[in-house]
C-alpha cells in the first residue's frame, strides 16, 4: 500500500459499511468531510468494503477498498468482515484518530483503539431503535435491544457524534456523557433554485398515467424497507383519489424497486422510476424542478437528500416520527406516517405562494453548510484545521441563489 504522506495534520481513519457506488446520503457525508478535513490540514484516509482490494489518492483523501461480501437482501451492500485484514490495516496506517461509521458490524474496532490508545469516534447515522421498529421488531424489544447495542458503543468510543437532537436522544436516556452533536451540510453552490427547469417538469409530469400533471412530486431515496418508499406511492395514490392531478419522480435504486414498479403499473400511477442517477447536476436539476420532495423514512437521523431539495428552493413534506421535522424546521411540514396525513401536508404546503415557499426552503438550508459540518467533525476529533489552512469548505460562501 502507499506510504501516508509526510508532514502535518493527523491521520484520521474512517472506517464505513453499506457503501456502494449507488448509496446516497452516506456516501456523500464521508465525501464531503474527506474533503474538509483534507482543506484543514489532515490526512484522511477512508476505508470502505468491496468487490477487491484497492489504494487510491482522490479529493478526500486516501480510499481503501477491501473486499467484503454482499450482505443479502440490501441490494448491494457490502460490508468489512475480514477482522484480521482491516486490523492489518489499521496498525500499518497507525491513525491518529479513528471515526467509525457503522455502529454494529465494525463495533469492535472501538475496543481496538481503545487498546491502542486512539481516540476513537463512532458516528450514529441512523437510530438503533428506529431501524429495528422499520423491520418489524415489537417497539418495547427494539427499544430493549437499542439500550444494550448503545451502552456497549458508547463504552466502546472516546465520543459518540450524533447529527441532530433527535438522533441523541436513544444515548441520553442510557446516560451516555460522551455524546457530541455535529449535524451535517449541504453543498449551497451547485444546488439552488436557479436550477429549475419548466423543460423537465413537463417531461416528468406528462408521463405515462400523467396526462399533463399540475404538481410534480420527487422521492430521492434508495429503495429499502427502512427508507418506506412505498408511503410516496400512497401518498400519490390519496392524491389522486382527491382529484389532484400528481405525479411522482422516484431517483434511487434498491431491493424494493421491482415491487414498487408493479404496483404502480398495476394501480396505473404516473411514477417515473429513474435509478440511481450518478450525474449530481442532473440529480440537483430535479431537485429543483420538482414542487414538493417526499421523505418517508421514519428513522432518519439527518435526511441529507431532503436537506438537498431544501438548498434548491424545494419544500418537504417528511415522516413526523424521523428526525427531519428538526432538520427541515418551517421550510417543510411533516406527518404521521399515513397516507392521508402526508397527502393533507402536500396540499398545506402547495396551498402557500409558490415563490414564499420556495425563498423559505433555500432560507433554511443556508444554515447548514459543509463548512460547519467539517469544523463540528474535527472538534469531535480534537482536530480543528491547522493554523494558517483557510477555513474549510470556505470557498461556499456566497453561493448562488
Amino acid at each position: 500500500m502507499n506510504t501516508p504522506p509526510s508532514g502535518g495534520g493527523l491521520r484520521i481513519v474512517r472506517l464505513a459499511n453499506f457503501v456502494t457506488p449507488a448509496s446516497g446520503g452516506l456516501r456523500t457525508a464521508l465525501r464531503e468531510l474527506g474533503r474538509g478535513y483534507l482543506a484543514a490540514g489532515h490526512r484522511p484516509v477512508l476505508v470502505v468494503p468491496g468487490a477487491r482490494e484497492s489504494d487510491e489518492d482522490t479529493a478526500q483523501g486516501r480510499v481503501i477498498t477491501l473486499p467484503g461480501p454482499v450482505l443479502p437482501g440490501t441490494g448491494g451492500y457490502r460490508v468489512l468482515t475480514g477482522r484480521r485484514r482491516l486490523r492489518e490495516v489499521l496498525e500499518e496506517i497507525a491513525p491518529d484518530r479513528l471515526e467509525v461509521s457503522d455502529r454494529t458490524t465494525l463495533r469492535w474496532t472501538g475496543e481496538w483503539a481503545r487498546r491502542a490508545r486512539i481516540p476513537a469516534v463512532m458516528v450514529s447515522h441512523e437510530t438503533a431503535d428506529g431501524v429495528l421498529r422499520t423491520w418489524g421488531v415489537p417497539a418495547a424489544a427494539a427499544g430493549r435491544a437499542a439500550d444494550r447495542l448503545n451502552a456497549r458503543s458508547a463504552w466502546a468510543y472516546a465520543r459518540i457524534v450524533c447529527t441532530t437532537e433527535w438522533a441523541e436522544r436513544e444515548f441520553l436516556r442510557i446516560g451516555a456523557r460522551n455524546v457530541v452533536r455535529a449535524p451535517l451540510g449541504v453543498d449551497l453552490t451547485h444546488r439552488g433554485p436557479h436550477l429549475r427547469d419548466p423543460a423537465l417538469r413537463d417531461a416528468y409530469g406528462g408521463g405515462a398515467y400523467g396526462g399533463g400533471a399540475d404538481v410534480l412530486l420527487l422521492l430521492a431515496s434508495r429503495l429499502s424497507v427502512e427508507k418506506r418508499p412505498g408511503a410516496a406511492l400512497d401518498a400519490l395514490a390519496e392524491l389522486r383519489r382527491r382529484g389532484v392531478r400528481a405525479a411522482l419522480v422516484v431517483a434511487g435504486d434498491g431491493p424494493l424497486r421491482p415491487g414498487l414498479t408493479r404496483r404502480a403499473r398495476a394501480q396505473r400511477l404516473p411514477v417515473t422510476f429513474l435509478g440511481h442517477l450518478t450525474d449530481r447536476a442532473a440529480m440537483a436539476a430535479l431537485q429543483a424542478t420538482a414542487d414538493i420532495c417526499l421523505a418517508p423514512g421514519p428513522a432518519e437521523t439527518f435526511g441529507l437528500s431532503a436537506l438537498e431539495a431544501l438548498a434548491c428552493g424545494t419544500p418537504v413534506v417528511a415522516s413526523a416520527t424521523s428526525a427531519l421535522p428538526e432538520v427541515i424546521g418551517d421550510a417543510g411540514l411533516s406527518a404521521p406516517d399515513r397516507p392521508r396525513a402526508f397527502a393533507d401536508a402536500i396540499q398545506r404546503l402547495l396551498a402557500r405562494p409558490e415563490a414564499a415557499r420556495r425563498e423559505a426552503a433555500r432560507a433554511r438550508a443556508e444554515l447548514f453548510g459543509w463548512d460547519s459540518a467539517v469544523t463540528a467533525f474535527l472538534a469531535a476529533h480534537d482536530a480543528l484545521p491547522l493554523p494558517g489552512i483557510p477555513h474549510p469548505a470556505g470557498h461556499q460562501d456566497g453561493a448562488p441563489r
